[in-house]
């Protein structure tokens, strides 16, 4: 499983994600089981190189064969030299980038996939960065749910600052909105509520109980230490819940802003950071040496 989260001030957007990969098998009839955890799974990726703009996704790992890592870069090579109709040009937009992000990953890639699959993998994305020549970015979120995918959609306006967070969402939703993802069950099963009382009631709740954590003004650095504190106590919270500790690893944070674009704060290294090389603005890449 994963905790995803994008959290969008007036300079920039900030995504996170933890690293855990939750191997799941039929150990039954109809009865699914967690089989292994791993913990190095890449969740968050820069969709074009050089562009401010980045992408975050939850819930299945890969489409077929191939990992949804392999397939962004795949993507990311059209979308940087290959065909005209899909390559982003000077004047692109997010919301373009999005819908050849959904053509790509969706009707390409997973429809045929999946298109005879008695049960089709559920998987999630957010888009989110700027437009060309924009001073404030977008999010766009993009859902494939029981084999449909509708277009993106705008998570908020563009001079709206948020958080968004996806994947287990159960310890953010009990800290942030002061109560946990079943109160509507609760609610109606155990209080009695009537059915079509439940969501005025649970919204009475909600605007009565949630902590506005994210400020338009907030500065970037702080925006992305709240990211880092939201995905590290689903971290936690996980471990010390019964069952699977399904959300792990090391936490991954990119920050994306207008004049710096897409920068990696806190990344996975296959080997020892010194032997990585910085790809430099120009192109060129920059060898650190110990």
């Amino acid at each position: 499983m994963t905790i995803a989260i994008s959290l969008k001030v007036n300079d920039g957007v900030v995504l996170a994600a933890d690293s855990a990969s939750t191997l799941v098998a039929e150990t039954a009839p109809n009865v699914f089981s967690v089989v292994h955890i791993y913990h190095y799974a890449n969740k968050i990726f820069n969709l074009r190189k050089g562009f401010p703009i980045g992408v975050i996704t939850w819930g299945a790992g890969n489409i077929g064969a191939a990992s949804i890592s392999t397939l962004v870069k795949d993507l990311r090579r059209r979308l940087s030299g290959g065909a005209e109709e899909w390559r982003l040009s000077d004047r692109y937009t997010v919301k373009e980038a999005a819908e050849k992000f959904r053509e790509f990953m969706f009707e390409e890639t997973y429809l045929p996939v999946f298109k005879d699959a008695e049960k089709k993998p559920d998987i999630g994305f957010i888009l989110a960065g700027y437009s060309a020549a924009e001073g404030m970015a977008e999010e766009y979120q993009i859902d494939i749910i029981g084999g449909d995918c509708p277009e993106p959609r705008l998570l908020r306006p563009k001079e709206q600052s948020g958080l968004t967070w996806s994947g287990e969402p159960e310890a953010i939703t009990r800290l942030v909105m002061g109560f946990g993802v079943n109160l509507p069950h609760v609610l109606q099963q155990n209080l009695g509520v009537p059915a079509a009382q439940v969501d005025v009631a649970v919204d009475v709740i909600r605007q009565a109980l949630t902590i506005p954590l994210v400020v338009d003004a907030m500065p970037i650095q702080d925006a992305i230490d709240l990211a880092e504190f939201l995905v590290d106590t689903t971290i936690k919270f996980s471990r010390f819940t019964p069952g699977p500790a399904t959300v792990g690893g090391p936490i991954e944070i990119a920050a994306i802003s207008k004049h710096e674009g897409f920068k990696w704060v806190r990344r996975k290294h296959y080997y020892h950071r010194d032997m990585n090389g910085e790809e430099h603005e120009d192109g060129a890449i920059i060898k650190h040496h110990g």
